[in-house]
């Protein structure tokens, strides 16, 4: 299938916030919806926890509004929390209307408590939430006859017009040549970039492509160095990095090391019901005490203490994907770690979703809304996802201004062999220098370490070939690839460039920032200060501190 040369709007991602934001947009809009993978894959779909909405009667709003605030640790935009909340039924009428099967007791949306939440308010379908709104979502845009989806196409670049520098399209690798797709508006929703970090929940197109994509044209990014590390991922010799969700520890289970200890009480008297951060930075802390290589070293979770019965019932999921990894949760305990699930920075955009450059939009983990703050209160991401994609309704654009007329398409003969075995030993080694240097606990020892050796990667990579050919793209030029195995190669390439950029990124925020704060903890800077109740701004090599909104 060839690729439309022209549009109205171009998706980037088929998450839940790219999948909705597609819906949300006008009908007499010509949309493309481009995802790097197959439609469904994406974190969204690996969620387990549910949506939060204050929609019972003993809640509301404004105490969702005041535990969002509480669990940002004064970094939330107080306008855009209220928006996110006072929206939320909104945005569950919608999934309901279209047919997501949310569980329900006596008739009515069941609820559940989750951690830091003053009420029950987590709507829930079983412990695969994500996966029953993704595929629900899924459903409805391939209904859409405005809708045209690209799947296993790759953005490379913005296409950012040379006179106004607004966003005009982007270039796509696509069934092995390289378009330049123009569209009057260009809506990021490629999710986070977890794969930076050696353990992490995140799936593997998790490569940061948006926030990425954002920085190299010149757009401002906010809030990078926080990371929210979830402390129960499932660490298992090529296995994914299933997350345990914690209410199983809500329900009993026991944290223990080799020798059987329920060590978490060394850290905190709460032991396994401390605040996630602190069982994180327990595990994360003994690791480093007891391990010889604490990045990929684990301890142990145990379900033994719950009955039975109520693991079934509770916990389907985590049973089957356990079983598929040959661990029987009912005999034995699951090998554990903390990992990195949510990333609060991102591109920084406004309430519509709008980022610093004019025609560029971001929306879900690629996104800075400012609703999380420093640490994001669980299971608002989903519904930051529909809330603010709703805005997308209103969407108004201008014709696409095709004056650029494509130039001959030109073939691309260079072998890359020897250059793309530099970018899987890179690639390889990257995430255990990230988790080191920016991971659970920094210094700034660690954080310049970590830099350092990133920008040497930085400067590797930058003089091959390929990189030169990525990065110098003539706008408007189609190119034709030799081979499958050119397309594959170009997409290692452009996913480690952009790995490397995001690790970097993070580091160097992480290195501005010297408190601790939420998803950010120094231990040369183990408190909090008044004067950095502020956001970090970055744009290029710029960094700085902005006032609280």
């Amino acid at each position: 299938m060839n690729i439309s040369r022209h549009v109205d709007v171009i998706v980037i991602g088929s998450g839940a916030a790219g999948l909705y934001a597609t819906l949300c947009l006008p009908n007499n809009l010509q949309v493309a919806l481009i995802t790097k993978d197959k439609l469904k894959k994406g974190a969204s779909d690996w969620a387990q926890g549910g949506i939060a909405a204050a929609i019972n009667p003993d809640d509301s709003p404004k105490l969702h509004f005041q535990d969002t605030l509480k669990a940002g640790a004064g970094l939330c935009n107080r306008h855009a929390v209220k928006f996110l909340v006072e929206n939320a039924t909104f945005a569950i009428e919608s999934l309901v209307e279209m047919g997501v099967a949310f569980d329900r007791k006596d008739n009515k949306l069941a609820m559940t408590l989750e951690a830091a939440h003053s009420r029950p308010r987590v709507l829930h379908s079983a412990d695969t939430t994500g996966k029953a709104i993704v595929t629900t979502l899924k459903e409805k845009v391939l209904q859409k006859s405005h809708i045209q989806v690209y799947e296993q196409a790759y953005a490379l670049s913005l296409w950012l017009n040379p006179d106004t520098g607004d966003c005009q399209g982007l270039s796509v690798l696509y069934e092995g040549k390289i378009n330049w797709l123009q569209a009057s508006a260009v809506i990021l929703a490629t999710g986070g970039g977890g794969q930076v970090f050696a353990q992490t929940t995140n799936p593997k197109v998790s490569t940061g492509d948006g926030v990425a994509l954002a920085w190299r044209g010149g757009a401002i990014l906010r809030d990078l160095e926080f990371v929210q590390f979830h402390p129960t991922a499932l660490n298992k010799t090529d296995a994914p990095h299933f997350l345990i969700s914690e209410a199983v520890r809500g329900e009993g289970a026991h944290l223990i090391d080799n020798y059987g200890r329920r060590f978490v009480f060394d850290y905190h008297p709460k032991g396994e019901l401390a605040p996630r951060d602190v069982v994180s930075r327990a595990i994360y802390t003994h690791l480093h005490r007891t391990s010889g290589d604490p990045s990929h070293s684990y301890v142990f979770l145990d379900l033994r203490p719950i009955a039975a019965e109520k693991i079934q019932y509770r916990f389907p999921n985590i049973i089957n994907k356990c079983q598929r990894w040959g661990i029987d949760v009912f005999n034995e305990p699951i090998p554990v770690s903390p990992a990195a699930h949510y990333w609060m920075g991102g591109v920084a955009v406004d309430i519509n979703n709008c980022t610093s450059i004019r025609g560029l939009y971001a929306i879900g983990e690629t996104a800075n809304t400012g609703v999380h703050g420093a640490n994001r209160l669980a299971s608002n991401s989903l519904l930051e996802c529909l809330v603010f994609a709703s805005q997308l309704r209103h969407l108004e654009v201008n014709p696409v201004d095709t004056m650029y007329s494509p130039l001959p398409e030109k073939i691309v003969a260079t072998d890359w062999n020897e250059e793309i075995k530099q970018f899987e030993n890179i690639r390889e080694q990257l995430p255990k220098v990230v988790w080191e240097g920016a991971g659970i606990c920094r210094t700034q020892a660690g954080l310049d370490g970590a830099i350092a050796k990133i920008n040497a990667w930085r400067g590797q990579l930058a003089s091959l070939n390929i990189s030169q050919y990525i990065l110098n793209l003539t706008p408007s030029q189609p190119y034709r690839l030799e081979s499958p195995s050119k397309e594959q190669q170009l997409r290692i390439a452009a996913e480690t460039l952009n790995l490397l950029d995001i690790g970097y990124l993070i580091l160097k925020s992480a290195a501005f920032r010297k408190e601790s704060r939420g998803g950010h903890y120094r231990l040369d800077y183990p408190n909090s200060f008044s004067e950095w109740e502020a956001h970090t701004l970055l744009k290029g090599e710029k960094l700085w501190k902005s006032d609280q909104d």
